[in-house]
């Protein structure tokens, strides 16, 4: 059984592990992930480290971390969403298209419009644009401050008309 002292120690270790990450360390940050994961499992470790899976190319290794993300806490979005994002870098984006509608609906989930933007994304490829806008705009109801976003879909509507 782990003890407060150990999940200490384990969120400790991500924030390592994510610091090596953003330095593109990705060795020494999947050390400190199975390390963290080691001492005490968590959703987020298991994101994470799926992550970083996905910056050296080992999709199918980062889409199997997230799956065991959901399995410790099904309301975490971030896996949901990573899944739908690994899954669009396979060009399998009707497989993606439930992931992200299942991120977007999860409870703990920050930042929230980013499945509005990948299923946008995924609409725009099928030539969906009405779709696409729609997504758009839900990402823009979400982060309102996002001029790229409301200029794209500003020129959507326009092909639109």
């Amino acid at each position: 059984m782990a003890t407060q002292k150990d999940q200490k120690r384990a969120l400790e270790l991500i924030e390592d592990a994510m610091k090596h990450q953003m330095a593109q360390n990705f060795d020494n940050a999947i050390r400190l992930y199975k390390e963290s994961i080691a001492i005490y499992p968590t959703a987020d470790a298991h994101t994470y480290l799926g992550w970083a899976y996905s910056f050296i190319g080992r999709l199918n290794e980062a889409i199997a971390q997230c799956e065991i993300a959901i399995s410790l806490d099904p309301e975490f979005g971030n896996p949901y969403n990573d899944i739908g994002v690994y899954l669009m870098q396979q060009e399998r984006h009707d497989d993606a298209i439930p992931w992200l509608e299942r991120a977007k609906s999860a409870k703990r989930y920050e930042p929230r419009h980013f499945p509005y933007i990948n299923l946008g994304r995924i609409y725009l490829t099928k030539g969906m644009i009405q779709k696409a806008i729609g997504e758009f705009r839900g990402a823009l109801d979400l982060n309102p401050g996002d001029e790229e976003l409301a200029q794209l879909v500003e020129e959507l509507q326009t092909k639109l008309q």
